[in-house]
């Protein structure tokens, strides 16, 4: 089974006030609650041999949504930090950025942009391994959109509950919040992990 994980430490992230990252650890921990109890309802029917539902055909499409909504906000979570985490110009990423997308200033552009489009979902710079190739993609919904056989480097979340509560409808002022926060060690890490 899943486990929630505690997320306690961003309290005080700047530009996050507490009410919002509260809210926003209820929503996820309901992801992984949900994640279980369709994996638990599937094992149920598998015993009972009612695979052949409607039921079950319905659950095991709903999972990839709870799945993936755990997953992402995990992502998430652990790429943003209270303490500044500017990127190691050194570092493989940061060369990886610059060869992909000309600079890292371009870069930095091009995914706040993606943020901003209009809409909700997630914003995700991925690593294709087989191309050796950073892309940034736009993920309508928790389950829809991922670039399959990529590695997740850098997630951002603009669903309006990541921000409505600081920012209301100002998603330029909480992408540009994110972008202060965003712990460019762990995205490092991911990196060096996916190469």
């Amino acid at each position: 089974m899943f486990e929630a994980k505690n997320y306690e430490n961003l309290i005080g992230l700047p530009g996050f006030s507490e009410r919002l990252l509260r809210n926003h650890f209820t929503l996820y921990e309901a992801y992984v609650t949900n994640a279980n109890k369709i994996m638990e309802t599937i094992a149920g029917f598998q015993i009972d041999e009612k695979m052949a539902t409607l039921e079950y055909a319905e659950l095991k499409r709903r999972f990839g949504w709870e799945y993936d909504g755990m997953r992402l906000h995990e992502l998430y979570f652990e790429n943003i930090a209270k303490e500044k985490c500017v990127i190691d110009q050194d570092s493989q990423l940061y060369n990886k950025i610059t060869e992909d997308f000309g600079s890292f200033d371009n870069f930095i552009k091009q995914f706040m942009a993606t943020g901003a489009m209009r809409g909700i979902g997630w914003v995700v710079l991925y690593f294709d391994t087989k191309a050796d190739k950073l892309i940034i993609a736009w993920i309508n919904e928790h389950d829809t959109g991922h670039l399959a056989g990529c590695a997740p480097i850098l997630v951002m979340d603009v669903f309006e509950h990541a921000f409505m509560i600081d920012y209301e409808t100002k998603k330029a002022s909480y992408i540009e919040a994110f972008m202060k926060v965003a712990c460019w060690s762990v995205a490092s890490d991911r990196f060096a992990e996916a190469k």
